[in-house]
């Protein structure tokens, strides 16, 4: 499922449903960040579809990788016509498993840091989706998850049929477990070791339910408030009802459909990642007051569409004045995004800070690493050049968090790196598209002509004031024909304006049809 269907489909539900979220991991489209806390779990109600091929650690074991294939990529047993029975002994009736029928495969990473975080994604080798559903995997094999949940029950002392009954009164949870094909044979089986080892113990029904000659286990009344309440499976659907944060942004409720031509999409391969620049400016094409000074011109509509943008893209890229200024989370705060209701750090961006000379002091306190220890966000990439002095202790501690330095060979004069080496780079590390927000030295940069081909679209705000001379703009460097007169610098295509509130949206198309393979 591509990011937008995603968004989409958690739209109204958002991530309530625990059974998409077996949806999701099952399907795995896009490598899936989580918590180790969330891994853990969600891990055992999906495990069922995998089988362990090998393991990975690093030297320091701070990370290992464990590689899984699909369940129905290799048969259960294979029947043999030369081994004869023991005397007396009938064949068993297992039905063997269709072998080599699903290709699928992934590598789940866990790496232990200042925020440990566990990354499930496809292998380079694997199929792009599984040959089956998950409803055919469920039939052929429980998760632990479900299998163990009947386990605690069955230590209790209650007999498999209650417990079997009381799974099939609650069908919606036990579906969404992953329990549709869950039958009182498995309840037995999970049992039968604990009641070899306790004889002696008599098994009962749960509180409020009694045999019934013909009927079997049936549920007779409500349990009186000392006792545990009959019917209930809490435990077999962890609870997704955690409170939202303060400053979680409602997703936009008006229409964004203007946007659908300019956005990311997942049509084949590309060389460089799909690049989006996306700022906020005044009538006279200022994006502040002052250098280095903070200054709001999108109304509360436009906000939010921001937002959304961040959640349609795989990073979100500024230049180290912006940080220095601003301190920003650089993160999508949409409920349903990861830290505000959603799984792991669905929808979250992944920061990049273009720093040349190593000027960002990165530092814990910093607001995009809270963002990220706090499980709203991912820690920064900051992209320098091979001249940067980056202290040792401060490359451990970004790494820890989750981030790194990103070191560009090629650069240009005055520190500046090459445009096409980054995005590039951050291909290579799986980045697909970006989108640009600031500050006014990249954003200015990137309109000139020598970068147009590597920007797909523009999405500029337009606040209904003007700050004056004195504000920092964004504007590509004046241009001259042949003969020597002044000529447009840039010109998109496509263009769509579309009133959002207080401001007018400006979209824009700029690379041509035919460069990276796009048409």
């Amino acid at each position: 499922m591509s990011r937008k269907s995603r968004i989409e489909t958690a739209l109204g539900m958002l991530v309530a449903a625990w059974i998409k979220i077996r949806q999701v991991m099952f399907e795995c489209k896009d490598p899936i960040e989580i918590s180790l806390g969330e891994f853990e779990t969600y891990w055992p109600y999906i495990d069922n579809v995998w089988v362990k091929q090998r393991s990975n650690s690093s030297k320091e074991g701070h990370c290992t990788t464990d590689y899984y294939m699909c369940r129905l990529r290799r048969p259960t047993h294979r029947t043999s016509e030369t081994r004869p029975l023991p005397e007396g002994k009938r064949p068993r009736k297992k039905r063997t498993r269709e072998g080599g029928v699903c290709n699928f495969q992934i590598k789940v990473v866990r790496f232990e840091g200042a925020y440990s975080t566990v990354t499930i994604a496809r292998t380079p080798g694997s199929s792009c989706a599984h040959s089956h559903s998950l409803d055919h995997i469920d039939g052929v094999k429980r998760n632990s998850g479900l299998m163990e949940f009947a386990r605690k029950e069955a230590v209790k002392g209650y007999l498999p049929s209650s417990i079997y009954t009381k799974f099939q009164e609650e069908p919606e949870k036990l579906a969404e477990a992953g329990g549709k094909f869950c039958t009182v044979t498995d309840v037995r089986n999970v049992s039968a070791k604990w009641r070899i080892q306790n004889p002696e113990v008599k098994l009962v029904p749960h509180d409020g339910y009694e045999y019934q000659k013909g009927h079997g286990i049936v549920r007779i009344g409500r349990a009186n408030g000392n006792s545990e309440s009959a019917g209930e499976l809490g435990p077999l659907k962890p609870s997704l009802d955690t409170p939202l944060p303060p400053d979680t942004l409602q997703f936009p409720q008006f229409s964004l459909e203007f946007l659908a031509p300019y956005l990311p999409k997942d049509d084949g391969k590309r060389s460089f990642p799909h690049v989006t620049l996306s700022y906020a400016s005044s009538m006279d094409s200022k994006i502040s007051l002052l250098p280095g000074m903070q200054t709001v011109l999108s109304g509360p509509e436009a906000k939010l569409m921001t937002h959304y943008l961040r959640s349609r893209h795989d990073a979100i890229l500024i230049g180290v004045g912006t940080v220095l200024a601003d301190n920003p989370g650089l993160n999508c705060r949409l409920e349903g995004a990861g830290g505000f209701g959603g799984l792991g750090r669905m929808w979250q961006p992944r920061p990049v800070v273009i720093d040349p000379t190593g000027r960002w002091p990165v530092h814990p306190e910093s607001r995009i690493l809270r963002t990220a220890v706090e499980g709203k966000g991912k820690a920064p990439w900051v992209v320098v050049s091979p001249g940067a002095q980056i202290h040792p202790q401060t490359l451990m501690m970004l790494k820890g968090y989750g981030g790194d330095f990103l070191r560009i060979v090629e650069f240009n004069q005055h520190w500046r790196l090459r445009w096409e080496a980054i995005l590039r780079s951050l291909a290579s590390e799986g980045i697909k598209s970006v989108m640009i927000e600031g500050g006014g030295t990249v954003l200015s940069e990137l309109l000139n002509p020598e970068y147009t081909e590597f920007i797909d679209s523009i999405i500029v705000t337009v606040a209904p004031t003007y700050l004056g001379s004195g504000g920092v703009g964004v504007s590509p460097d004046s241009k001259r024909d042949g003969q020597g007169k002044p000529n447009a610098a840039l010109n998109p295509r496509d263009v769509k304006w579309m009133p959002l509130g207080q401001n007018v949206i400006m979209c824009g198309k700029i690379k041509s049809n035919t460069i990276d393979g796009d048409s």
